[in-house]
Formats: C-alpha cells, sequence, structure tokens
C-alpha cells in the first residue's frame, strides 16, 4: 500500500511542474513549414492502464471522458481557425490518443507505434524513442506540419515542459533527430491563440 501511495504521489507530480513558466507559442506558430506538434492525448480519468492490456481493444484500456473528446474537438477547432488544415496527423496505437487525434478532424489519422507509451514499461522506453528521433530526423525542414498525438512519458523525453492532458510542445525540425523546441502551445482558448 506504501509502495502504492508514493507512485501515486510521483505521478500527480509530474502533472504539476512549471508548465505554465514555460514560454507559451501563438497557435498560428504551428501553421508554419517545418512545424511539429508533440501533443499529450485529451483527458483521460486516472492514469497508466490496467496490468494486462491490449493494444486495439479499447475496453481494456484507459480512455477518453465525456470533457476529454470535448477538449480534443476544442483543439482541433482551435488549430483550423489559425490555418492548420494541411498537417499531417499521427497517433500512437493506444484507444485514447487514437480518439484524440480522430477528434482534432485534421485529416486522416496514421498510427505510429515510435508515439506509444512506455509508462510502467521501462525496457520499452529507448526502443520507443530512438523510433520517434528517425522519425523526426525523416521529416522535411520545410514540410506539412505535423501533429503527433502521444504521452506523457514521450513529450517527457524531448522536454522539460510536463503537458497537462490536452496540451503539448512545438519544435522545428531541423534534420536531426533532436528538432529545436520553440515552446508550448495553450491548453484552453485565450486572447491571441
Amino acid at each position: 500500500m506504501r509502495k502504492r501511495l508514493i507512485l501515486v504521489l510521483v505521478v500527480m507530480s509530474w502533472s504539476f511542474p512549471a508548465w505554465a513558466d514555460d514560454p507559451a507559442l501563438s497557435l498560428g506558430e504551428l501553421a508554419k513549414p517545418g512545424r511539429v506538434l508533440m501533443l499529450r492525448h485529451a483527458r483521460a480519468p486516472g492514469f497508466g492502464d490496467p496490468p494486462n492490456f491490449v493494444i486495439g481493444d479499447c475496453s481494456t484500456q484507459r480512455n477518453l471522458d465525456a470533457s476529454g473528446r470535448a477538449q480534443a474537438r476544442q483543439l482541433g477547432t482551435r488549430l483550423r481557425a489559425v490555418g492548420l488544415t494541411n498537417g499531417r496527423v499521427f497517433s500512437s496505437q493506444w484507444c485514447r490518443a487514437l480518439e484524440t487525434a480522430r477528434l482534432l478532424d485534421l485529416g486522416p489519422v496514421e498510427s505510429l507505434p515510435a508515439l506509444n507509451s512506455f509508462f510502467g514499461r521501462p525496457d520499452d522506453r529507448e526502443r520507443t524513442l530512438d523510433a520517434l528521433r528517425s522519425f523526426l530526423a525523416s521529416l522535411p525542414v520545410d514540410g506539412r506540419p505535423v501533429i503527433l498525438v502521444t504521452h506523457q512519458v514521450v513529450v517527457n523525453a524531448f522536454t522539460e515542459a510536463t503537458p497537462p492532458a490536452g496540451g503539448g510542445s512545438v519544435f522545428q525540425v531541423n534534420g536531426t533527430p533532436m528538432p529545436v523546441w520553440l515552446g508550448v502551445i495553450p491548453v484552453e482558448a485565450r486572447e491571441g491563440s
């Protein structure tokens, strides 16, 4: 029981780092060539997944709730309003990420295993991140914007800006496995975003 309490406290602390202190960007930044939005899936109550969950079987996973679905739709509306209509959308294979990506309504969603979570599975971390770095290095520096719907642990591997549900970091593709981090997007609509 004590170990579970410690784990819960550690996970909760990941949700509250200085997100507000990180540079917030206008959503219009995403419509520029060579931009990548690494987005944490929308709200899904709880954390992690039940033991023995199965990729592709949403009944075995933690999923978006009604507020998460509304959050994803709202973000999609905001992104289209700033001109992000020609981006490519990729998602982790987890149901909550795929649903977030589809509800953004920014175009066809492609499954990308390199975006899969490794929370609770540290042996998968480097293999997953190596695959994602290779994918990022392959993107053209002047290409269409790319939306990557993934998980908190994946975003954290590229920046210390821990995203809340539905939040994300914006990067500039530079032909290397580590694109340049530009800042975060505001989760909720606000003046000028």
